[in-house]
């Protein structure tokens, strides 16, 4: 193939594996390495091509991504003449006839839920305008590179850039045992966010160990293919905040939470006034695909003591004071609250994560084991529960 005729995809010109220079065997040497690593199998020629275009940024993917799913005629056209120039590859494999290469199998296939779709889609494909089609709506739905792989993230200060969290819980809100009112508040204000309706900021705040984190984590593996993902920053990150908000609005076409788990704040800590600015009263308004959920065992998130309200302290306003304290929490538009469980719920739950395990107790077992394990633990709810499990299940 002539890949010097490339427009946009030329990018892909800078990867040794497509460049003509480069010895055959080198080539397929190196093609082998590549699918153990990224679990490629298959036709590896046409299957790391489509990883290349899936994965590394060209004109098209960055174009989808900052006009939030558009593209314009022109680009269009070029990207379908690259297409039909790399139309043996999607065909056969380029110019190999090596055996080895035609139907690998790796020692663990890949995972990327976008890329086993994907692949899946342009399987039996052969004209150049479906192709396009094809990557166009890929680029939509799942945005490329680690965008389209990952579905958390965390934040590198120094790189300042988004870093995919390879192992990220893969809980859903069916795992999630009782507290139907509140995943029913969360779910509506996300599916809102998603469909670009207007929703708001959460705090998430209750009894300790009740699935508040849980819940945010398995929004987005619910929602992920809906174009969802999430940010966690740590609290010495809240000064970044304005260069990660900046950052996010590259990426229009998708919607960030950007989570705050088990955040408070001692009166000494001055992070909380960032965190202000960025939720409501920033010069620079907060980009339209992000919203911040937060986590907290403190209704205030910011300590307060019963000197901050006394008559004789020593601040001259204290009204001023007290309202300073509390104004963080008041501006998120949504506070869904949690409770430790009831006796009937907590036994629920340790049910409910058996079941899961294919282990069932009876009723009478299940209490006397259940309420043994809370009376020596940290008292009722779903994480001593959890452990709970994690103990029985290693006693098998």
């Amino acid at each position: 193939m002539d890949l010097q005729n490339l427009i946009v995809c030329r990018n892909l010109l800078d990867d040794e594996i497509f460049d003509s220079s480069t010895e055959k065997m080198k080539i397929a040497a190196k093609l082998i390495e590549r699918a153990e690593y990224l679990g490629l199998s298959g036709n590896l020629y046409r299957s790391y091509l489509i990883y290349a275009l899936a994965h590394e940024p060209n004109l098209i993917s960055k174009t989808v991504e900052m006009h939030g799913g558009k593209i314009g005629a022109g680009l269009r056209d070029a990207f379908k003449h690259d297409v039909e120039i790399l139309f043996r590859a999607f065909e056969g494999g380029g110019d190999f006839d090596l055996k080895i290469l035609k139907n690998y199998q790796p020692t663990e296939k890949n995972k990327i839920e976008a890329l086993a779709e994907l692949e899946s889609r342009l399987e039996n494909l052969r004209d150049a305008e479906k192709i396009v089609e094809t990557f166009i709506e890929h680029y939509k739905k799942f945005g490329y590179g680690d965008i389209a792989a990952y579905r958390a993230f965390r934040w590198d200060s120094e790189n300042k850039n988004l870093v995919g969290i390879k192992h990220f819980e893969k809980i859903r809100l069916d795992d999630l045992v009782g507290y139907v009112h509140q995943k029913e508040l969360l779910t509506k204000n996300t599916v809102a966010f998603i469909e670009h309706k207007p929703a708001n900021n959460v705090l998430l705040v209750g009894a300790r160990g009740t699935g508040k984190s849980s819940g945010v984590k398995a929004l987005v593996n619910e929602y992920y293919a809906r174009g969802l993902r999430l940010l966690q920053i740590t609290k010495p990150q809240l000064k970044k905040l304005p260069e990660i908000m900046d950052a996010l609005r590259n990426f229009s076409s998708k919607r960030f939470i950007i989570f705050l788990d088990d955040l408070s704040f001692e009166e000494s800590e001055s992070e909380y006034k960032y965190l202000k600015s960025s939720i409501e009263g920033g010069v620079e308004s907060r980009p339209e695909n992000v919203l911040i959920y937060a986590t907290s065992n403190r209704r205030h998130l910011i300590r307060e003591t019963w000197r901050d309200r006394a008559e004789g302290q020593d601040e001259l306003y204290r009204d001023d004071s007290v309202n300073e304290t509390i104004s963080l929490s008041d501006r998120f538009g949504l506070i869904v609250h949690y409770y430790a469980p009831t006796q009937a719920e907590y036994l629920e739950i340790i049910r409910h994560m058996l079941k899961k395990k294919n282990i069932a107790l009876d009723d009478e077992t299940l209490r006397i084991e259940g309420l043994r394990w809370e009376m020596s633990h940290s008292g009722r709810n779903g994480r001593t529960a959890q452990q709970f499990v994690n103990y029985y299940l290693g006693q098998l």
